[in-house]
């Protein structure tokens, strides 16, 4: 089905449901279909940058609620919000990127509390950091962690380091140990526990030291990487990029809208190899089109919360999707998908905050080398430098 052929309708929670309207300006809103109407010409090949309306942005918000980088809590607006938000009219300096510049921060926040943290230390390689708090936990378990005095090798602010016990020699058995630790810390302690594990490295690529549960890396501040895709599609010279709205009952960031394709990388699959299986998991999208989709980069932040320590690296990638393609989610974590164009996802992400806090930071890496966001805008190269704020490494 061609995108100029109508207008498509995407709903995952109850099945795939395709409904074609044509889109007339005199539809009441709830009648807005998938696809945003188009930017008019003086939106064209650039963001022409608009903001909410006060009375819009606190009703929204209010529906929202607070939204942070690690916000687990339902997020209560509606695709009614995500489009007015959009095709606001409302415009302020061309040149302000004030609103991106806040969801970069949504996802670098508290960094002045890093005294807080302590290095966890393995064979002489820092691969995470520990809160003195969560530390207080782990001093229970002397056959698995040690707290080692400081050298200025590792500059701890606590005259120590935290490591593990020097009869954990191999991978296999660090990852036994630290998963039996994550364990009778429960839930309590380490919400969300998803029985999935991650890599703990130095850096990308580097010896893997151990795997470590999925929620628990940011409880040992280790490194987390992930595969975030902006699926999209050009029609009549513009492009839109697919969306989508989390399920409501998805335990982490409900109801808040995400890529089309994202995911974090586990232990033992390579970048591309997960990319194409998220694909399918979370679009349908079958390989013979997702072995398209081109790596474009990456982007980082460092995000404190609590005794959360997230430090995270996301790689980028580009898929142009064909016009008639049709999303698909096979894994029930979507509720449904909208075609948006891009100039309207621009104004979004200026000016709510309903995007998980790091598809923010990949979108607005896709408008700047999409040529959305030119030298031009006061304050490019600060933005640019900014996607980057993590140890991208």
């Amino acid at each position: 089905m061609g995108i100029s052929s109508g207008i498509t309708t995407i709903c995952c929670c109850s099945g795939t449901s395709i409904s074609k309207l044509h889109f007339h300006h005199h539809l009441p809103r709830a009648s807005i279909p998938s696809i945003s109407p188009s930017p008019s010409p003086a939106l064209q090949g650039r963001i022409k940058f608009s903001s909410f309306s006060s009375r819009s942005v606190a009703a929204a918000r209010h529906r929202l609620g607070s939204t942070t980088a690690s916000s687990v809590g339902s997020c209560c607006f509606t695709w009614d919000d995500v489009f007015r938000a959009g095709e606001s009219n409302e415009t302020d300096s061309a040149s302000d990127l004030g609103g991106f510049f806040d969801r970069v921060k949504l996802c670098n926040r508290n960094l002045e509390k890093l005294n807080e943290f302590m290095p966890f230390v393995i064979a002489n390689q820092i691969v995470g950091y520990v809160h003195f708090g969560f530390a207080d936990h782990l001093r229970k378990f002397r056959d698995v962690f040690i707290f080692q005095k400081d050298t200025k090798a590792f500059g701890s602010n606590f005259g120590c380091h935290v490591t593990l016990h020097s009869s954990l020699t191999t991978a296999e058995d660090r990852t036994r140990a630290v998963g039996d630790v994550v364990k009778c810390l429960g839930e309590e302690l380490i919400p969300g526990i998803r029985n999935e594990l991650y890599p703990v490295v130095s850096s990308f690529g580097s010896p893997i030291f151990f795997s470590v549960e999925r929620a628990a890396a940011p409880y040992f501040g280790t490194k987390a990487y992930g595969v975030h895709m902006n699926g999209y599609v050009e029609k009549d010279g513009q492009k839109y990029l697919w969306v989508g709205k989390r399920s409501e009952v998805k335990p982490t960031y409900p109801g808040m809208l995400d890529h089309l394709v994202a995911g974090g990388l586990p232990h033992g699959i390579s970048c591309e190899k997960n990319l194409v299986k998220e694909c399918e998991e979370e679009a349908g999208i079958p390989s013979s089109i997702s072995g398209r989709a081109v790596p474009v980069g990456a982007i980082s932040y460092m995000d404190i919360d609590g005794h959360r320590f997230k430090r995270d690296v996301m790689f980028c990638y580009d898929l142009k999707l064909p016009e008639g393609f049709i999303p698909r989610n096979e894994d029930g974590e979507v509720e449904s998908f909208k075609l948006v164009p891009v100039t309207h996802v621009a104004n979004i992400i200026r000016s709510t905050e309903f995007f998980k806090a790091n598809c923010n930071l990949v979108i607005i890496d896709f408008l700047f080398r999409h040529g959305y966001i030119t030298p031009e805008n006061i304050g490019y190269l600060k933005l640019l430098q900014s996607l980057r704020s993590g140890d991208c490494s």
